[in-house]
């Protein structure tokens, strides 16, 4: 299923409309990237993007601030961003992403935001803060992650809501909490959280430590820790969609290496990445 599928709800759906209208025009502009190789601003080629050659013309350091939930996803798109630019030194730093968009409009430089929804993302764009309208690369649901011997016995949603099970949420204010509540809402639950995480990696440690009986967290986090947990299915949670857009900063202390990590982000190797990592990418962009 598309991640745009117009029957979905999205928690984000608040955003002006020019962010999100930027997903048609990723979509078109996807398709071009591996043939528009430019000084400085060079799309990944097709390909295995760790053999493509290397663009000397790019040195120095890049800063990317990605939302937690996109961890294993940016340590693979850093080192076949590097592989391709020795000469690059790729920072990638991971949080909340209401947490990263603070920082940027307190003044932190980086070069790249990427953020798990439009909805973080608004207020940099708002301020001007961006060097051009966010392209939203991917996008994501929710699951429920238990320990792989199950001691809550956690089959669905109503168990996150009973008091008698130990259940870690994300914080409302980050964007998994912000779709928790949406998807609780949608079915009509109350939930009975007892810790509420900075960010969906904190939620999801809680599991793998067996320091809770289920966490709500996104399918990619069930994908990326193995058989430390198990994953619950939610069905209604394809009626809450998380779109991750991704934009380079207007103060970029390297903006050609931004441009050129945003290239990879989107271009169909990046995004075969983000596809394997379990995120949900736009058919057009595979071409």
């Amino acid at each position: 299923m598309s991640p745009h599928d117009p029957g979905r709800r999205r928690h984000d759906r608040v955003v002006a409309a020019p962010v999100l209208a930027v997903r048609a025009a990723a979509a078109v502009a996807v398709a071009g990237l591996a043939a528009c190789a430019g000084a400085g601003d060079a799309a990944a080629p097709a390909g295995d993007p760790v053999a493509a050659p290397a663009s000397p013309e790019l040195a120095g350091t890049v800063t990317v601030l990605a939302a937690a939930s996109l961890t294993d996803a940016m340590a693979e798109l850093e080192t076949a961003f590097e592989s391709r630019h020795p000469s690059v030194d790729v920072v990638v730093s991971l949080a909340g992403s209401s947490a990263l968009a603070a920082q940027v409009l307190a003044g932190a430089p980086a070069d790249v935001l990427v953020t798990a929804s439009t909805a973080t993302m608004q207020p940099v764009v708002d301020a001007e803060l961006v060097e051009d309208l966010p392209v939203v690369l991917a996008s994501n649901t929710l699951e429920i992650a238990v320990p792989p011997d199950d001691p809550g016995a956690v089959t669905g949603l109503a168990d996150l809501a009973d008091p008698g099970r130990t259940v870690a949420l994300c914080a409302p204010e980050v964007p998994c909490g912000a779709a928790s509540a949406e998807l609780f809402a949608l079915v009509g639950l109350v939930p009975a959280p007892d810790t509420l995480e900075n960010d969906v990696r904190a939620a999801l440690t809680k599991v793998r430590l067996g320091e809770v009986d289920a966490a709500l967290v996104y399918r990619t986090d069930v994908i990326a820790a193995g058989d430390e947990v198990r994953g619950v299915p939610v069905p209604e949670a394809a009626q809450v969609v998380t779109e991750y857009p991704a934009a380079v900063l207007a103060d970029a202390p390297s903006p050609a290496a931004a441009r050129a990590f945003l290239d990879l982000l989107t271009s169909a190797d990046g995004q075969d990445v983000l596809r394997d990592g379990g995120f949900l990418v736009a058919d057009a962009a595979t071409s």
